[in-house]
């Protein structure tokens, strides 16, 4: 919502003037939030988890999804990037190729850009396609005596490219990991809140069909400020919760980060910022397609 925004530099500078404490002591905002949140969200997604950062957000993604389907192997997309902790290195395709390379966990799924892709626009059925090279990755790892946990994906690539991935992927690729007793998690740390323009999630550009099992949100959430967060199922946390190994973290819900969650949303609504990002992004769009028809050295607008 920008830099120094006044709400939200207000909205901490009270609550810092009353309580910060570590979110082991109960307080109304981390309550309060979460509710808010859940308003934006699927109702079927309706727990949620606070945390300091996106890559903490994935990381427990990742605990939460190996847990419930007591699977270990993740599937991601080529080129992604999901954050800077061990874990997230490794299923990050953009990072680990310069690094020690690939986990026999991981299988990397080819990135459904229909412009330069593996299968283009000039395809009869580019979804279809793209989906089934997930499914092939899933019977080629069950041969290897392999399950799967996960499929991880930002609901619209931005390291590979700001590709937005053809309508009806997500739906195809979760019916085959789901088929395979694993769980579609949605990567909405650079993409969610509202940036998408037409909707406040960008796995909601796949249809109201789409629901992942988790969604995980980072940087915007917090504008700067370090706060995180999951959101899953009923039936995903209660499989977490039961290992008896209870989830904490010392700052994630912390009253501060609550106030400033909670002054972030209300400046996207009484801003309207959401609708703010589809007026700019469709008139920039409109532009720099005419430039893409006068220049062919233009390919592709995004």
């Amino acid at each position: 919502v920008g830099h120094c925004h006044p709400d939200i530099v207000k909205a901490a500078h009270e609550q810092n003037q009353l309580l910060n404490t570590n979110s082991r002591y109960l307080h109304d905002s981390l309550v309060d939030y979460a509710e808010r949140l859940s308003k934006t969200l699927p109702e079927k997604l309706g727990i949620f988890y606070f945390l300091n950062s996106g890559s903490e957000a994935n990381d427990l993604a990742l605990r939460l999804a190996r847990q419930y389907t007591k699977h270990e192997d993740v599937i991601v997309l080529d080129h992604a990037y999901h954050g800077h902790l061990t874990s997230l290195i490794d299923i990050s395709p953009y990072k680990f190729r310069n690094l020690e390379g690939q986990k026999e966990w991981v299988h990397v799924a080819p990135v459904p850009d229909t412009y330069r892709g593996l299968y283009r626009e000039d395809h009869e059925d580019s979804v279809t396609a793209y989906a089934n090279e997930v499914e092939n990755i899933i019977k080629q790892a069950h041969k290897r005596g392999r399950k799967i946990a996960a499929f991880i994906a930002e609901s619209l690539p931005s390291v590979g490219g700001q590709i937005i991935p053809p309508a009806g992927y997500f739906q195809k690729v979760a019916k085959h990991v789901r088929k395979a007793g694993g769980v579609f998690i949605a990567d909405e740390i650079q993409v969610g809140f509202g940036r998408v323009g037409k909707h406040f999630w960008a796995f909601q550009l796949q249809g109201e069909d789409f629901v992942p099992d988790i969604v995980t949100m980072g940087k915007p959430i917090g504008n700067g400020h370090p706060l995180a967060c999951v959101a899953t199922t009923k039936e995903i946390a209660e499989a977490f919760a039961a290992t008896g190994v209870e989830y904490f973290n010392t700052f994630g819900g912390n009253p501060v980060s609550c106030a400033i969650g909670l002054a972030v949303l209300d400046v996207i609504e009484k801003e309207h910022l959401q609708a703010h990002a589809a007026e700019v992004g469709n008139f920039l769009l409109k532009l720099l397609k005419e430039q893409k028809i006068k220049h062919p050295i233009i390919g592709d607008v995004r």
